[in-house]
């Protein structure tokens, strides 16, 4: 194996990056190696790099094959503000920019195409290639969305399985395969159909760190649970929903409530949605609302939220679409609303199918999705297992996990489960087995003679949706192994038999009533809030100056460096992550400009920017926590120390409800009336520890979000004191 001692220096100049993310070097070294790669990377992890920075570093023209014309647009600006020579050859081009785009090819001066799968196997096309081929030479073919090509895929595209022909003819071009998602036999799938030669495969974890997962049961007014999450949540978000109509009723909604929302369906015309995908990307508008037409090209780092108001219909689309939050690596936060009606919805969908295998495995990934929704286990468990990558739970960062139900002992109930499997001989679905345990007379039962096993009848005690819930937990915890071929048939393995012969117990969550909602660990400094929002000020006016989205300029994660370090001069401003060489000339000096101007209006100068992990929460208040305790203690209204502060109310009240949850001297009945405490407070004592829509509307209108913020962080404190007789009204 060749070593690459330089590969960092040209990561830092070309990108702005100071270390690879993990599994990216050596993917890049396999590259440069000229192997052909097979790489399985999630959303965010990175990938585009792997085959970018080799594309950099190798003679001749790397072809990246891209599936729509947004995504390739979007990556092209991003490698160009890097002053990296790459272009795109699509639909969207008059002839005469096709042409000289063929001729700047044609003379070495792209290092990166994108085109799509149609127009790479074209006639016209692939004589083209020939000649590049000849006086510039192919570094590689990149193949990204891979999954593309697989029919066990979820979004399998025909016309990807012609790249097959891309191997056949320039059989010494390397190829890379790249997909955010992809199960076994999808895997196995791609490297078929492209026809890869002894493939170096990578696979990178799918566990997405910064992602906070829950799931909500759908109430009756699910549209003020949305609206809450919209505005309790900075940044951009998506909100899918299942079919066109909902996406239009909810759109107008939100934009009644004065959120900045757009429409995304396949009902619309082209150019409406390629302008509404445009508007969303370029920040002009907060919120996508949209079908799952919406998304597989858009390559927004900065989404903060994304919310699915109905049913997935299977876990890896629902991977993929959750997975557009977050991309820059900072929280964000994934919603996902069930209830049993979008059940019905999807079965119809699923009835259309004309294939009735492809109605079968369309039937057992709802299955799978349900089982998610419905489950007790850890969130990443649950999706984890899927991709088939073991995760041993407690992620701490979903709501099965911060929220835990209680934990009981099932190991009895388990032995008595797998060994009706065993019995069964391995060859009926989970229904049929809690049938069987449950003492069931139905005609599939005495057709099988499993009325006579000696596990007949055993599980009277327990509920259908009892042992359901254990069958559920079983899977997710790898003791037991359910085929994928549509018939969902049980299959022990040797961690079964370990439970069979009483080596090895078995605990399970048992669901609670009450459902509990994320919420975001401490505010950040007041400061770095301040001056984020003027850096993000200007990183828009450069980039609607140059029409590029803003995140081809900065990510938000470099903006919050630059906000928490304030840099003093351009070398401490070059040695932030994400600002390479082309950066640092072109934008450094105003950049600068804008923090140091801040600094002096603020006093700031000398002053250290208290760093705040927003993904963690401490018991010792904050300094811009502080600062407010002393302005209220002063007899400051809220209004008050907002407007001295410059920052919103809803700020100043999130700070006063984590110094009361903090233990802080806070005299809450300045804020709230005695007779008004005391009536939220028997309502949470009924509720629990749930959102705030549902108390207020157990309260009714005449209760605000602020009030009852304010004395549920009281009775949060007291609950963790466990002093819940010593409540003084």
């Amino acid at each position: 194996m060749l070593q690459y001692p330089h590969l960092e220096t040209a990561l830092k100049h070309h990108f702005g990056y100071d270390q690879f993310r993990p599994g990216q070097r050596q993917i890049i070294e396999d590259a440069l190696e000229n192997r052909d790669l097979m790489v399985v990377m999630p959303t965010g992890g990175g990938k585009s790099l792997c085959f970018q920075l080799p594309a950099l570093l190798k003679p001749g023209l790397t072809v990246v094959v891209s599936p729509l014309i947004a995504l390739m647009q979007d990556q092209v600006e991003a490698l160009q503000n890097n002053n990296i020579s790459a272009t795109f050859l699509n639909s969207s081009l008059n002839s005469y920019k096709v042409r000289s785009r063929e001729e700047a090819i044609m003379n070495g001066k792209v290092k990166l195409l994108y085109v799509a799968p149609e127009r790479l196997v074209s006639d016209r096309f692939l004589p083209l290639l020939d000649v590049v081929k000849e006086k510039v030479g192919l570094s590689t073919f990149a193949i990204d969305e891979a999954h593309c090509v697989s029919e066990w895929g979820h979004d399998f595209r025909p016309e990807y399985r012609q790249l097959r022909l891309l191997r056949k003819r320039y059989p010494d071009v390397p190829t890379v395969a790249l997909t955010a998602t992809a199960t076994d036999r999808v895997r196995a799938d791609i490297i078929e159909q492209l026809g890869l030669k002894q493939p170096s495969i990578h696979i990178a974890s799918f566990n997405r760190q910064n992602l906070y997962y829950e799931v909500r049961a759908k109430s009756k007014n699910p549209y003020s649970e949305i609206l809450e999450i919209v505005r309790e949540n900075q940044g951009s978000g998506i909100i899918y929903c299942l079919t066109r109509k909902k996406v239009d009723e909810l759109t107008l909604k939100l934009q009644n409530d004065k959120i900045s929302a757009l429409s995304y369906h396949a009902g619309l015309s082209d150019d409406e949605r390629s302008k509404n995908q445009t508007r969303f990307i370029r920040d002009d508008v907060r919120v996508m609302v949209a079908t799952i037409a919406f998304g597989m090209g858009i390559n927004k780092p900065d989404v903060r939220f994304v919310v699915h108001s109905d049913l997935p219909r299977n876990l890896e689309s629902y991977y993929q679409e959750s997975g557009r939050a977050g991309r820059d690596n900072e929280p964000s936060k994934c919603t996902l609303f069930f209830n049993y009606g979008d059940i019905k919805t999807i079965e119809w969908s699923i009835n259309q199918k004309t294939d009735p295998q492809e109605q079968l495995i369309a039937k057992q990934q709802l299955r799978q999705v349900i089982d998610y929704a419905e489950g007790t286990d850890c969130r990443r468990t649950i999706q984890l297992s899927y991709f088939g990558e073991r995760f041993p739970g407690n992620c701490g960062n979903c709501d099965n996990c911060r929220y835990p139900k209680p934990v009981q002992d099932w190991t009895i109930e388990a032995m008595k489960f797998l060994s009706c499997v065993a019995r069964c001989k391995e060859r009926f679905g989970m229904s049929h087995i809690i049938d069987v345990l449950r003492g069931s007379k139905n005609q599939k039962i005495l057709l099988n003679k499993h009325d006579q096993l000696s596990t007949y009848g055993i599980g009277k005690d327990k509920t259908a949706d009892e042992w359901r819930m254990l069958g559920r937990s079983l899977l997710h915890q790898g003791l037991i192994e359910q085929t994928a071929d549509g018939y969902s048939v049980l299959k022990l393995n040797p961690l079964s038999w370990e439970v069979m012969r009483k080596q090895r117990s078995v605990s399970i969550a048992v669901p609670i009533v009450q459902k509990i909602t994320w919420e975001a660990g401490n505010t950040k400094a007041a400061d770095v809030e301040v001056l984020m929002q003027k850096l993000r000020s200007l990183r828009k006016q450069i980039a609607d100056e140059q029409a590029v989205p803003p995140y081809v300029i900065f990510h938000d994660s470099t903006l919050k460096l630059m906000a928490q370090s304030q840099p003093k001069t351009l070398d401490e401003f070059g040695n932030l992550s994400g600002v390479g060489s082309y950066k640092l000339a072109q934008y450094g000096e105003k950049f600068l400009a804008e923090i140091q101007a801040y600094c002096q209006q603020q006093g700031l100068q000398e002053k250290t920017i208290n760093r705040v992990n927003s993904s963690s929460y401490s018991d010792s208040p904050s300094d811009t926590e502080l600062t407010t305790l002393d302005l209220y203690n002063q007899g400051l209204s809220i209004e008050e120390i907002a407007q001295k502060r410059n920052v919103k109310s809803g700020t100043i009240i999130n700070h006063l409800s984590n110094l009361i949850e903090k233990k802080q001297s806070l005299d809450l009945s300045k804020l709230v009336p005695l007779e008004r405490q005391k009536k939220i407070w028997n309502i949470l004592e009924v509720v629990g520890d749930i959102s705030l829509t549902p108390i207020r509307d157990n309260l009714g209108e005449g209760y605000s979000f602020d009030e009852i913020r304010l004395v549920r962080a009281k009775w949060r404190r007291e609950k963790q004191k466990s002093l819940k007789d010593d409540i003084d009204f």
